[in-house]
């Protein structure tokens, strides 16, 4: 069964999309309708703009989102999905792949969240940590005993965790991880701490975007980063995309259950290889591959 795998933000890069926009005249138009919905020119910025340019949230989300799913637009006939997963931002990659959602609705959404979720971050000081080389649990426990606001934010791959809080106690926490024997706990250039209580705010605001859409049900299930489990529910999936913005992203979970649902290859839609590189540390027996362009 082929697996379908949407990438969230930090997979992005300047020219990203030009080879699409340049070549086919559906990815052309999709493309000039996303800079109307915006109200500026994402294009410009992707196709030539500088790295720090691209690094805004607002601009990062969109342009991320706009990648994969004209990417899995353009392939046509050749992209059939037996099941999605995205991770974080992605998921809303995959629902305009499955059809739960229109490229419309889908990227009016990934818009307000970017700029939501960029709200949230200016609201108070917190950022993220990549912890290597311990597992789970070690670091749960590590974050549940630090004192402030801390807590396990993408299961990205066995031994790969990244944490998330205020700044305080990420730093604490990254002590004592390190005296646990955690091969590095790094705080990450990031805006704030995603997937964590601080992003409550841009929940709060998302979830009434995300209710007053219309979701279809979709042509295949989606493991969602809340669930982990397949979901075709409409109504569901609004449910776990709300609960998204301060869950944890539980990646490893996912891939395992879609491995365990039949899942043999898995074809990375959009920027990048990230997702194709932590899947063959979840699961080393199955396929990963790149979506190629007709």
């Amino acid at each position: 069964m082929n697996a379908y795998i949407f990438p969230g933000q930090g997979a992005q890069f300047v020219g990203m999309g030009l080879d699409l926009y340049e070549k086919y005249p559906l990815a052309q138009e999709l493309f000039e309708d996303a800079n109307e919905i915006l109200g500026f020119s994402i294009t410009d910025i992707m196709f030539e703009g500088s790295p720090e340019d691209l690094k805004q949230t607002k601009v990062t989300q969109p342009a991320i989102f706009l990648h994969s799913v004209i990417l899995s637009k353009v392939m046509g006939g050749a992209f059939v999905p037996d099941m999605v997963a995205g991770h974080s931002l992605g998921e809303f990659s995959a629902l305009v792949a499955n059809g739960a959602l229109t490229f419309e609705d889908g990227l009016q959404l990934v818009s307000k969240r970017a700029l939501a979720m960029q709200k949230a971050c200016e609201l108070q000081p917190s950022t993220m940590a990549a912890v290597l080389g311990l597992d789970d649990a070690i670091v749960e426990k590590i974050c549940g005993d630090t004192p402030g606001i801390v807590v396990a934010a993408n299961y990205n791959c066995p031994g790969q965790l990244v944490i998330s809080g205020a700044v305080d106690a990420i730093e604490t926490a990254c002590g004592k991880l390190k005296e646990a024997g955690a091969r590095r706990a790094l705080i990450l250039p990031v805006g704030g701490a995603f997937h964590s209580p601080f992003m409550e705010p841009a929940r709060e605001e998302l979830a009434q975007a995300i209710e007053n859409t219309t979701f279809g049900t979709p042509n295949c299930p989606i493991y969602q980063n809340v669930t982990t489990t397949a979901v075709e529910n409409p109504t569901e999936i609004q449910r776990n995309l709300i609960s998204q913005l301060t869950a944890p992203v539980k990646w490893t979970q996912s891939v395992q259950q879609m491995v365990k649902d039949g899942a043999t290859l898995f074809t990375e839609v959009g920027p990048g290889k990230v997702l194709q590189g932590l899947v063959g540390k979840i699961a080393s027996e199955v396929e990963t591959t790149s979506a190629m362009i007709p």
